[in-house]
């Protein structure tokens, strides 16, 4: 395994499009995966392509480091799922008082997929946009799990991977400080043109922070960060 190998799991989101430059800034030799699991807001994929090639210009050298993405169909994964993000109905919270927008199991089958095309290619870091701090309260999301997890990945496939969530511990403000410390506002820019949160599919409505409905969670969550983000700059 290439201790300077790592495999981002990469949406198309701006999550996962900060991971992937704090991955290309750390690791010589850095893939993508995505996963289609017929999610409503399927257009997350088709931004992934712009959004490499974009990361690619930003830097030289992450040109270079940037190698071959997979793409996973886990379509099984939305058939059995009764959730807003796999079917259409609206978005609320449930009994338990998590949002129906959770897809149990979502996190943990990408990130055994993920370990299963790392072990075949040799690399030992697996980086998630996992994040507990500002989140909608999914328990895959969570520290605890992605450990969990690791130590049931490296025991059942005998390896030694490392699972990154360079977010975990920061909200979303910090995520677009992350991203401008990293590329710029290259970056910064490259994330709200380019890349896709809304859970809804919106990519006609154009805002300060990007595309999206700014109704659903995840247009909530991004919209807040990026005004904070904005708010501290002045």
């Amino acid at each position: 395994m290439d201790p300077n190998g790592a495999l981002v799991l990469f949406s198309g989101g701006q999550d996962s499009a900060t991971c992937l430059a704090w991955a290309l800034e750390r690791y010589a030799r850095v893939e993508t995966v995505g996963f289609d699991y017929g999610q409503r807001h399927r257009i997350e994929l088709d931004c992934r392509a712009t959004v490499r090639d974009g990361l690619s210009a930003i830097k030289p050298l992450w040109g270079e480091r940037l190698g071959e993405d997979h793409m996973i169909d886990l379509a099984v994964l939305g058939q059995i799922s009764q959730t807003s993000l796999t079917k259409e109905i609206a978005f609320e919270m449930e009994g338990d008082g998590l949002p129906n927008t959770f897809v149990p199991g979502r996190n943990l089958l990408f990130l055994t997929f993920a370990a299963a095309i790392a072990y075949r290619r040799g690399l030992k870091v697996i980086v998630g946009g996992m994040c507990e701090t500002d989140f909608s309260g999914y328990p895959d999301c969570r520290d605890d799990t992605i450990k969990a997890l690791q130590v049931a990945l490296n025991l059942g496939m005998d390896r030694r991977f490392a699972l990154e969530t360079p977010l975990m511990w920061i909200d979303k403000a910090a995520t677009w400080r992350l991203a401008r410390d990293l590329g710029g506002e290259p970056l910064v820019d490259l994330i709200r043109h380019e890349t896709h949160t809304c859970y809804l599919g919106d990519r006609k409505s154009f805002h300060p922070w990007g595309f999206g409905c700014r109704t659903c969670p995840a247009c909530e969550l991004r919209a807040k960060g990026y005004e904070a983000f904005v708010a501290e700059e002045v």
